[in-house]
């Protein structure tokens, strides 16, 4: 079972009450992703988001699947392409928590919270969340705060964070980081001012409509939310603590998405499909998120989302014969998404059908040849058939996975290992990690790899330069910290 990621948010971040548990005395914390008290460059900004992602994938709070990371990925550049004429360098990813939030790092990490995606009505409101976090982001809120003090280091500040990630289970350590930073004012807690929230909002909405988006998406999220805490008194969703909203704000957004032309906006197959693969994968049961499914089929609701979903469910479960029964009305259908062609050809090769499972990954392959799920479901198919001569030409000869996607990395070095060639599989392994920014484990891996016996030269200087590179780019007192560890 993941570890559930301690509530994150832009705005705020509610975690002075464990503090206090181990202090005896409240502590106002910095808002996460809002160091207003701090003058910083986006160089700062971007390092600052870069280490604190480290932090989350470490922890595993990253629900890494190359699906649903392409299919946010997809949504998130598609709103930054009418949010500003020169977007930031966005990162997309999925926090696998079952808690409703959303927040955006300074530099351009924007993470969804799986619970946001499930509570969503509707494509146009997952959109419109996004929206008003790549707002804060373009906006430049982090940096734009009032004077509030000073804080000495970008390094303390980082090890606030990261102690606050790592610490949610151990407030002892949460402690230790807090004092380290000397410099910062705790008695004052910082978070965007309703200006900014004003500001996000009439940027997000903006480009809701512009990217074709249902302009009212982010005011009737927020607005459903706001209602069903009020009508039944539930504990307020996490996205309200760290966006605030009251009856003022949302008709303000309500009037400002009425000044654009109204749409019907029909969801995206993808949508659909990602929401049901999110409720399977952070499932405790494939059994009753599978039972979930077939209720809502025989409720009258069989549509590709549930379908899907039945499918991969009992994939989840080695049901194959069942698994393949389910996804056979989606494929009658020719739904348009290589998510269905992918599932399909797991389902017939865990039914003994390899070949059948290869040859329908090559030919969807062969139709989407730029499209990384589809490249990276046919080269660990080919690993795990025994073929990783042929995956690793797969993986090399499509630039759109090299490079982009983390996950390429991880299977070079599978495919590498499958051919006996450790050095070369030691090295992917260690790149897999410097990607994902555990620096720790990426040169335990580069370090393993130099001492593989019988190593040739070339491999020998290829881990050798990456080993180097990785160490030139350590800030000195990190390398210390390293050599010392």
């Amino acid at each position: 079972m993941r570890k559930t990621l301690l509530s994150l948010g832009v705005a705020t971040l509610a975690f002075a009450t464990a503090v206090s548990q181990a202090q005896q005395a409240p502590i106002d914390l910095p808002d996460l992703g809002n160091p207003a008290d701090l003058a910083i460059s986006p160089r700062q900004e971007e390092e600052i988001s870069r280490q604190v992602a480290a932090e989350l994938y470490y922890f595993n709070y990253v629900l890494e699947d190359v699906e649903v990371g392409e299919y946010l990925n997809t949504l998130g550049w598609r709103l930054a392409a009418f949010g500003t004429e020169k977007p930031p360098e966005f990162r997309f990813f999925m926090i696998a928590d079952p808690r409703i939030n959303a927040f955006a790092l300074p530099g351009g990490y924007v993470g969804m919270n799986a619970g946001l995606i499930l509570a969503a009505s509707n494509e146009s409101e997952v959109a419109g969340v996004m929206a008003h976090e790549q707002a804060h982001v373009t906006q430049r809120h982090a940096a734009r705060g009032q004077d509030q003090g000073e804080v000495e280091t970008i390094a303390t500040w980082l090890a606030v964070l990261a102690a606050i990630i790592a610490g949610s289970a151990n407030p002892n350590v949460v402690i230790g980081a807090l004092s380290l930073g000397q410099g910062i004012n705790y008695n004052r807690q910082v978070s965007y001012t309703r200006a900014n929230e004003y500001e996000a909002d009439r940027v997000g909405i903006r480009t809701l409509a512009a990217a074709g988006f249902d302009p009212n998406g982010m005011a009737s999220f927020f607005a459903k939310l706001e209602q069903q805490t009020r009508l039944y008194g539930n504990r307020l969703p996490e996205i309200l603590l760290t966006h605030p909203v009251n009856t003022t704000r949302i008709a303000e957004a309500s009037a400002r998405a009425a000044q654009y032309q109204k749409r019907e906006v029909k969801n995206s197959v993808d949508f659909e499909l990602m929401r049901a693969r999110v409720r399977v994968l952070m499932s405790e049961s494939p059994s009753e998120v599978g039972s979930y499914f077939r209720g809502e089929i025989e409720g009258g609701k069989a549509t590709p989302e549930n379908q899907y979903g039945l499918a991969m469910a009992l994939a989840a479960q080695s049901l194959y014969e069942e698994a393949e029964q389910a996804i056979e009305p989606l494929v009658k259908q020719n739904i348009k998404s290589a998510s269905v062609p992918i599932l399909q050809a797991r389902i017939l090769i865990g039914r003994d059908r390899t070949g059948d499972g290869l040859a329908l990954l090559k030919k969807t392959l062969d139709g989407l040849p730029r499209f990384p799920p589809v490249i990276l479901a046919y080269a660990e198919a080919l690993i795990n058939a025994g073929e990783p001569a042929e995956a690793r030409r797969v993986l090399l000869s499509h630039e759109q996975a090299l490079g982009t996607r983390i996950e390429t990395y991880r299977l070079l070095s599978a495919a590498a290992k499958a051919q006996g060639n450790i050095a070369e599989a030691q090295y992917q392994q260690g790149v897999y990690h410097y990607a994902r920014g555990d620096v720790r484990s990426a040169l335990q891996q580069l370090n393993a790899g130099l001492r593989v016996a019988g190593i040739s030269p070339s491999d020998r200087a290829r881990l050798s330069a990456k080993r180097q590179e990785i160490l030139e780019q350590i800030p000195k007192d990190e390398l210390r910290r390293l050599q010392r560890e």
